[in-house]
């Protein structure tokens, strides 16, 4: 792309007793005349922890060095005061943080990146999961994955799958299994990664997914190594627990829409998997608590069918009594086995599901924080789903943490209801409940986490710890948890020499790997104890997590990497950090190629009150002589006004998919947006239409974030949020802004230098079996952004020029093609039209334009795989 050839990508994978250790390569060169500045762009599991990153320029390779966060943000402000450009930054998306990384590289120079991380899979649904992203965004020649796992237990199964794996590539997937060993191969030629026979895109973007079991012949193992030892519990075929649940749920207004209709989806699922020896009851809350029964009650087809009537009439309502909901539930359930309402052999859960912030009632976080803790007193985990991103997530998970359950994110997309359904799942199935692994304290220290409130069906607990003689090399463990019958008691024993027989086998896995996977998951769980921690103790827990982190080489959220670069490449120093969940989802990152570096961390901001005045209606006093838009399935229309004429293409890209459509880092303008698909696909189609369900629109300066979905309007000025609906006809006005809704209509921005963007709404019949609704944008008065403005629709801000030649009958007459020569470049095109819906956002307008097939390739810089991101803001 662009003068830069990958010729070798190659990730290789080795585990070892679920301990992953994975190094990813990629090599290229300048082919161009000039200097080019060469990206390395990979995107990472949430869960893993850089441990090495190296560049290696015409042989001579510059590490990366880690550091305490503090020392790396002076050694970064120190650059940045020197005008030097920075290296490494990160982005979170859904499951994975994106780390990239730039250097000039001189005409017909290499460059070889090199980054290492590491993670302990976990086991869900009774299978471990490796995660590895593919998109190298360009044919390489030298492509390959490969996977060598290594478990001492034995391996039952091994599979692996692509969401970009075609029938023809499925067959270049090699795989291997022995009995411990297993292997996995994808090594694709130049042509199998091809999209089509003479196509240059490639085939290779989605997620690369290995999957396996080991062999469990009795219910723990414990593996012995240099000192240091891991116990692996995941007993099987035991009964299974009844379980008590209370789900509290948010019906406030924010709820209102997809939002809401998914939660009812989510719920009549989970209906449908609740078993008949369950309990369970649901709290609604908004201003007051509602509660469909006064206790929890048996599961029986009679009471599931009046349940499943009860969901179907949920609807939202005003403000957020969250501290009413959860006690009202916290209270049902001690209530419960107070009165012996439920079975003594159970496991008992609340999950609560919000998506907005207390504000009624008692709605100081600690002091929900306060009345939570001391009235479930460690008896049941409590279940935090926060939906979207206008919740206080630091709040939930620590909540959830200080009562023995986690915190998880649903994202608001089209398979919402999915994700609430899939955590369900994995707290559906409990074994055991108040499981303990106790180890002798006087030979063992540092021990990680080892009393676990429930045991679920498919998971697995893992304990790691440090003998206090190096030399002992024999354990015995006492294990204990309380069955669906009786107690589950008993002891296991293991030494060092039957861990190194298990290990013959073993070639190539490196020999510490118990030493790290202990300092990894003691890390991790200093973390997680931190969140819920304050004063002194924090200050421990940070101070002890942060010492292995420098220790063992792990960017964690408290250190970072440093890479400095050579002078002759203006001496630049990059930085990776890693993130947090709750702290830098907000964050917006500016890009490498930008003259700054985002440290990611969680900075002050202003807000600047709004004034809403009466509502002004917008009227388009004439065609404004240069536009571009995005709008239908997503059509881009580019006017040419200098040829009275338009270009247009077409982007086809998977639902879910964020595309930047503009980016200015002068005026710190940026607008992303999320597609969407049909509510169900046809067989028959070869491309899946789809449309932009969600814009987001910044403006960096001022701080402002505009989302826009065809439900509801959200404002965010610094921390503060205003919401709307289309139903609103109002106009807000600050300095630097001016936002006009026009009721079920369209919605007119201005912001910044002037710049103007019009957001029409297509609603569709609300039962149509097939579309949904959308949005389309189009911007007025571009000129206003800067000469430096890119994006799929930013770069035709600047004027653009084409000739039409050899204009030839196809095989719809009305439609000939055509020969454009635009940017030196001679492209296949028809005519044809698309919809201008800015006036009449039912029928729409035709404008007359000459098509730019596949993906408007040639006409576009690059190809359009560059222009997707990885979240909307």
């Amino acid at each position: 792309v662009n003068g830069i050839e990958i010729y070798s990508m190659k990730i290789d994978s080795k585990v070892t007793s679920r301990f992953a250790h994975n190094v990813i390569t990629s090599r290229a060169v300048n082919r161009g005349n000039a200097q080019k500045e060469v990206f390395f762009d990979v995107e990472l599991p949430k869960t893993a922890f850089i441990t090495n990153f190296s560049m290696t320029i015409d042989g001579v390779t510059y590490p990366g060095t880690i550091k305490e966060k503090e020392v790396a943000k002076k050694q970064y402000e120190k650059a940045v005061s020197k005008g030097q450009t920075a290296g490494l930054v990160k982005a979170s998306g859904r499951k994975t943080e994106k780390f990239t990384v730039s250097v000039n590289v001189a005409a017909a120079s290499k460059v070889t990146f090199e980054l290492t991380y590491e993670e302990l899979l976990k086991r869900h649904f009774g299978k471990y999961e490796m995660f590895i992203k593919v998109k190298p965004k360009q044919l390489v020649k030298d492509f390959e994955i490969e996977v060598d796992i290594f478990e001492p237990q034995g391996i039952t199964e091994l599979e692996a799958e692509g969401t970009f794996i075609t029938n023809d590539l499925q067959n270049i997937i090699k795989k291997t299994l022995s009995e411990k060993k297993g292997h996995i191969s994808f090594k694709p030629t130049l042509d199998q990664q091809r999209t089509c026979a003479n196509c240059s895109q490639s085939v290779l973007d989605g997620d690369f997914i290995v999957k396996y079991d080991v062999k469990r012949t009795t219910p723990d193992n414990l593996q012995i190594v240099n000192g240091y030892f891991v116990h692996f519990f995941a007993p099987t075929n035991l009964p299974m627990l009844p379980k008590n649940v209370v789900f509290v749920i948010d019906i406030s207004g924010s709820m209102s829409g997809r939002e809401i209709e998914q939660t009812r989806e989510a719920l009549l699922k989970i209906l449908d998997d609740i078993k008949e020896d369950d309990f369970f009851n649901f709290i609604l809350f908004a201003s007051e608590v509602h509660t469909w029964k006064e206790t929890l009650i048996k599961a029986t087809p009679e009471n599931l069918d009046e349940a499943r009537k009860f969901v179907q009439g949920i609807h939202t309502r005003d403000a957020t009594n969250l501290h009413g909901g959860l006690m009202r539930g916290i209270d049902m359930l001690n209530a419960a086995h107070e009165r012996n309402l439920v079975p003594k052999r159970s496991a008992s859960i609340i999950i609560m599901l919000t998506d907005g912030q207390p504000n009624v009632g008692i709605s100081n976080t600690q002091d929900i924080q306060a009345h939570v803790k001391k009235a479930i007193e460690g008896k049941y985990p409590l279940y935090n789903l926060g939906f979207g991103y206008g919740v206080d997530y630091n709040f939930l998970e620590k909540m959830a943490l200080e009562n023995k359950g986690v915190a998880r994110r649903i994202y608001p997309d089209s398979d919402a209801a999915l994700q609430l359904q899939g955590f369900y799942d994995e707290v559906s199935n409990p074994m055991l409940t108040d499981v303990e692994l106790n180890y002798p304290e006087n030979e063992i220290s540092d021990l990680t986490k080892n009393s676990f409130k429930h045991f679920y069906d498919g998971s697995e607990i893992v304990v790691a710890g440090r003998f206090i003689d190096n030399n002992q090399n024999s354990l015995t463990v006492d294990v204990r948890g309380e069955g669906a019958n009786d107690v589950l008691s008993y002891t296991t024993q293991q030494d060092a020499e039957q861990t190194a027989k298990a290990f013959q086998e073993q070639e190539y896995i490196f020999g510490d790997y118990i030493e790290r996977l202990w300092a990894y998951l003691t890390i991790e769980q200093l973390l997680e104890k931190r969140i819920a921690a304050s004063g002194e103790e924090k200050e421990n827990l940070t101070a002890e997590a942060l010492d292995l982190s420098l220790k063992y080489k792990f960017v964690t959220p408290l250190t970072s990497m440093v890479v400095t670069k050579p002078e002759d490449y203006d001496n630049q120093d990059g930085v990776a950090d890693k993130p947090t969940e709750g702290i830098d989802i907000f964050t917006v990152l500016t890009s490498v190629s930008i003259q700054k570096l985002c440290l990611i961390q969680k900075g002050a901001q202003i807000v600047i009150p709004w004034t809403i005045s009466p509502q002004l209606s917008y009227q388009y006093v004439s065609q404004p002589t240069w536009y571009t838009s995005v709008d239908g399935d997503p059509h881009f229309i580019i006017s040419v006004p200098q040829k009275e004429d338009a270009i247009c293409f077409n982007i086809n890209e998977n639902p879910g998919a964020v595309l930047n459509l503009i980016n200015d880092p002068i005026t710190g303008i940026t607008v992303n947006g999320e597609l969407i698909g049909d509510k169900k696909t046809s067989n028959d189609a070869k491309i899946q239409n789809t449309y932009f369900g969600k814009l987001g629109i910044a403006n960096k300066h001022l701080d402002l974030k505009l989302t826009v979905t065809p439900e509801k309007i959200t404002v965010q000025n610094g921390n503060k949020k205003t919401g709307f609906t289309w139903l609103d006809s109002i106009t807000l006005q600050q300095e630097g802004l001016t936002l006009i809704i026009n009721r079920k209509k369209n919605l007119v921005l201005s912001m910044g230098s002037g710049a103007s963007f019009v957001i029409v709404l297509h609603q569709v019949w609300k039962k149509h079996p097939l579309h949904q609704d959308f949005l389309g944008l189009y911007t007025l008065e571009s000129d206003k952004l800067s000469e430096q403005t890119h994006g799929l629709l930013g770069q035709f801000f600047h004027l653009i020029d084409f000739s039409i030649l050899e204009i030839h009958p196809a095989s719809d007459p009305k439609k000939p093609d055509a020969t454009m020569i635009v940017k030196n470049k001679e492209l296949t095109v028809t005519r044809g039209w698309q919809k201008d819906y800015r006036r009449d956002p039912k029928h729409g307008i035709d404008i007359p334009c000459w098509f730019v097939h596949n993906n408007g390739a040639g006409l576009i810089d690059g190809v359009h795989t560059d222009y997707i991101v990885s979240s909307l803001f």
